[in-house]
């Protein structure tokens, strides 16, 4: 006997990152519900993470529109049909005015401090480790990118060395030529990637700026994909990274998801909430607090260059141990040596702003807001029809007022 489908609204982030860490989500809810059928609400540079998803009906591409009309307009394309669940990790009141047996709406606790990863699992009052950043992708976006990487058959081998070096601020960008001091150290011969490439990601807007990196990496033993590919396909190529180092960013979340050892620089953002997931991930920062760059920026908008305090030595040594810990030849440790600046440790264990987008299928162009509010199962969750609160009354949902 065919199974009832298990229609599901997924109201997710604008930004690149946010959306990524609460990816683990859509995941568990595939692997726990097999007949559930996604409808996912993003904004436009996020909603092509979501193109591969299983049990996808529909993505719906989510653009600000004045005095937030982009919610109504939201609630005319999916008020017809009643959701078995609605998550809203944007914290709307949209689920209020549609049919739904269950939902789950994400709501912001007060002065409490935690990882976008578990502030996203909350929604859902899961128990245990929360669902790690997942991308689906198919095998022909995973051909693509071996191709890309010259890993066909008779193609390069060897080790990749990727990095990030755009940000969507200038306070979160590491200064291009330390990108290329520590990428020059890495892969020396007598360092911990000798031999490898360089593999350079960004958006179509971060051409000019890694124009220098490029310029001083071996010849042919460069791949410049900056504004070339869009994310899920670099989110295939890094995949096969051996390394990721780059600023707090969309591609940085991207990496940790793909399971790529990830060193997160930072400095006016909060690693505590943003910090690579994923325990082949570390977090770096100089030696001032995120709280001491909030008192000299305290609307985090200046055009200031907030990462220069970074030195080279720092990263260098983090990216150095975090290759060891991986391989397993020594146990990660942080030495007295680096006092000048601080390696976070890094999150629980787990499976970006970037690429020029490709338009993909079934994303339909529709209404959102560029708000950023609300990343393989945990253990010890309850079943989700347990973890959502049910609709308390079967009465016609209302039809909200028109936003002035």
């Amino acid at each position: 006997m065919t199974q009832r489908a298990f229609p599901i609204l997924f109201i997710t982030a604008t930004r690149i990152g946010d959306a990524v860490l609460s990816s683990g989500l859509i995941k568990m809810l595939a692997d726990q519900i097999p007949n559930a059928r996604f409808t996912i609400v993003a904004g436009p540079l996020a909603a092509p993470l979501f193109a591969h998803v299983p049990g996808l009906d529909r993505v719906i591409v989510m653009e600000k529109a004045k005095g937030k009309g982009h919610w109504f307009k939201l609630w005319r394309q999916v008020r017809h049909k009643k959701w078995s669940l609605i998550v809203d990790l944007r914290g709307s009141a949209t689920a209020l005015f549609l049919r739904r047996d269950k939902r789950a709406i994400w709501k912001k606790i007060p002065g409490e401090v935690v990882h976008k990863v578990v502030d996203a699992a909350r929604t859902l009052k899961l128990e245990g480790d929360p669902p790690p950043p997942y991308l689906y992708i198919t095998p022909e976006v995973q051909a693509l990118a071996d191709e890309l990487l010259g890993l066909t058959e008779g193609g390069e081998t060897g080790p990749i060395l990727a990095v990030g070096p755009a940000a969507n601020w200038i306070g979160k960008v590491w200064p291009i030529e330390r990108f290329t001091q520590t990428a020059a150290q890495l892969l020396d011969k007598d360092g911990p990637i000798a031999g490898g490439r360089l593999l350079i990601l960004g958006g179509p807007e971060d051409t000019r700026m890694v124009e220098e990196l490029r310029m001083a990496s071996a010849r042919g033993r460069t791949i410049d994909l900056t504004g070339k590919v869009d994310l899920l396909t670099a989110y295939a190529c890094l995949k096969r990274a051996s390394l990721f180092i780059g600023n707090d960013s969309g591609l940085m979340h991207i990496a940790a998801a793909a399971g790529t050892p990830t060193v997160g620089l930072f400095g006016p953002s909060d690693e505590r909430r943003y910090a690579p997931w994923g325990e082949h991930a570390v977090a770096v920062r100089g030696p001032r607090s995120f709280d001491q760059f909030l008192t000299i920026d305290p609307e985090l908008s200046q055009a200031i260059r907030h990462m220069s305090d970074l030195p080279v030595t720092t990263v260098f040594k983090a990216a150095k141990d975090l290759l060891a810990k991986v391989s397993g030849t020594v146990p990660p440790i942080v030495s007295d040596a680096v006092s000048e600046a601080e390696i976070v440790g890094s999150t629980p264990p787990a499976e970006p702003e970037v690429m020029a987008q490709t338009t993909v299928d079934p994303i339909e162009a529709a209404p959102t807001d560029a708000l950023s509010d609300p990343a393989d199962e945990g253990e010890a969750k309850r079943p989700i029809e347990d973890a959502v609160e049910p609709l308390k009354t079967q009465r016609r949902a209302a039809r909200p007022r028109k936003a002035r």
